[in-house]
């Protein structure tokens, strides 16, 4: 992919395009929890917490502290707010969301008492259409560094990259042990993260109605043990935003995962938590069909959180799988879901896109309808265009994330994809049935009701609707 045929097109696949002076993608929230707390302890002037839920009882550092203040994330604000008190703290989550914390208690009580005391603001965003969810994950600190992924600081997020079976960190506030679970994110310093900075004051704005100038901090507070996968990268910056007063439709992310798959010309590597796009399953089967198309191996979790969720996304699954294998005489797509050593499946809600070593996608949206025109979602892009040092980061990551499902070393996904061919889909057929490994999803046909279900836009729209009303959205109970 030459320099000149740049997929990032402001304005059609990216909002805009700016060069992050240090990047590093992070996978798994054991490590995206632990730089967070140390950002947000370097902090001086503000910080900025935007996601699709937040519960404050969660610990940053569940097996341990290693860093000063609270373990407790809604503790640690409130620490960290009294010990600085010129420091603007401010938390927004999705407002339908709310009737999620209802239940657990601990977030509606860190609510009221920042209402009365502070010294956090803690605001609900409902500026979205009916049944639409704001998605965006987002953390600023001091307008000097930004997190953008799809990790919200909330219970059940935390792991590690072993995913061992009954890890101690893994737990509710409450001690219940919890499964497995897969996630990424970003950090970023320089122009890309002030651009991510002015994003999240816009969101802030639109729900809230309040202004906030530009918060500049004037130290480095990269976090001490968190290593740059990539230095003076540009870095494009794409939006979902649903159709909404006097909000246009931007559909960026979709035109960008649309245009990743029409550029690969080997392996196209997906992460993401469904796969329901009836948009991009179209792109696939496209792909896959041509006599000389790439490969496509998607991970997904084996089935999604939540009784109606899996009754929609998993129906919607199988008849995009379907879609695809139709036209796959060729045998190049596949889609599995992780196990650890012990068997268990690892729920997958990470959104990543890798497209041979010359593009890399990680954000909030999953390939779902909803996230390419129905919530609000923020992706990053990165392409090498012809930057050999950009190219092998993109391949670490996609080999270290490989590796990580197959219990791996990324230097041995290199060596074996070497030894099959550069195929992901033999290397996955070729570790075997024991240990880490990749399960492949298998095809089943649906029932009379699922088939209706699956067809509907009760669950995951595309776009906006007028008369639909608010109580479907929360009854879906969607997973962000």
């Amino acid at each position: 992919m030459a320099a000149e045929s740049l997929l990032a097109e402001t304005g059609k696949t990216c909002w805009r395009r700016e060069t992050a002076d240090r990047l590093a993608v992070i996978i798994d929230a054991a490590e995206f929890f632990r730089a967070a707390k140390d950002a947000m302890l370097k902090a001086r002037h503000s910080i900025l917490l935007i996601g699709w839920d937040f519960d404050a009882r969660i610990e940053l550092e569940p097996e341990g502290p290693t860093l000063p203040g609270p373990n407790a994330v809604g503790r640690f604000l409130t620490w960290v707010g009294q010990k600085r008190p010129d420091l603007a703290i401010r938390v927004l989550k999705w407002d339908t969301g709310m009737l999620r914390s209802l239940g657990r208690g601990e977030t509606p009580f860190y609510m009221l008492r920042w209402k009365v005391a502070g010294p956090v603001e803690m605001r609900l965003d409902s500026a979205h259409p009916p049944m639409s969810a704001h998605h965006m994950k987002l953390l600023i600190v001091d307008e000097a560094i930004a997190f953008c992924g799809g990790i919200d600081m909330t219970m059940g997020r935390w792991d590690t990259r072993e995913h061992e079976e009954g890890r101690a960190g893994r737990h509710t506030p409450h001690g219940h042990p919890l499964g497995p679970w897969h996630d990424a994110t970003s950090c970023m310093t320089g122009p890309a993260a002030k651009a991510l900075a002015r994003l999240a004051r816009e969101r802030w704005t639109r729900a809230t109605g309040e202004e906030l100038g530009p918060f500049v901090g004037d130290i480095d507070i990269w976090p001490d043990d968190l290593q740059a996968d990539f230095t003076d990268v540009p870095v494009a910056i794409a939006r979902t935003l649903p159709a909404y007063e006097d909000v246009e439709q931007t559909n960026e992310i979709e035109k960008a995962t649309l245009a990743i798959i029409a550029a690969a010309r080997d392996k196209l590597y997906i992460e993401s938590q469904y796969f329901a796009s009836r948009n991009i399953a179209r792109a696939i089967a496209e792909r896959v069909k041509e006599p000389d198309g790439p490969e496509v191996l998607v991970v997904n979790p084996d089935t999604a959180d939540g009784w109606l969720e899996a009754e929609a996304m998993d129906s919607a699954r199988v008849r995009m799988m379907k879609l695809v294998r139709d036209v796959d005489s060729h045998g190049r797509f596949r889609i599995v879901y992780p196990v650890n050593a012990a068997g268990s499946a690892i729920y997958v809600h990470a959104k990543i896109m890798i497209a041979d070593d010359q593009v890399l996608k990680i954000g909030s949206a999953n390939l779902n309808n909803r996230s390419m025109g129905f919530d609000t979602e923020c992706d990053i892009m990165i392409e090498a265009a012809g930057e050999a040092t950009v190219a092998q980061g993109i391949r670490d990551i996609r080999n270290g994330l490989v590796g990580e499902h197959l219990g791996l070393s990324p230097e041995e996904v290199g060596t074996r994809l070497a030894e099959n061919g550069g195929s992901l889909i033999a290397l996955v057929d070729h570790c075997g049935s024991e240990g880490r490994r990749l399960v492949a999803l298998p095809m089943r046909e649906l029932t009379e009701a699922e088939q209706l279900f699956a067809e509907s836009d009760v669950a995951d729209p595309e776009r906006p609707k007028p008369l639909l009303g608010e109580l479907t959205s929360a009854l879906t109970g969607r997973i962000g």
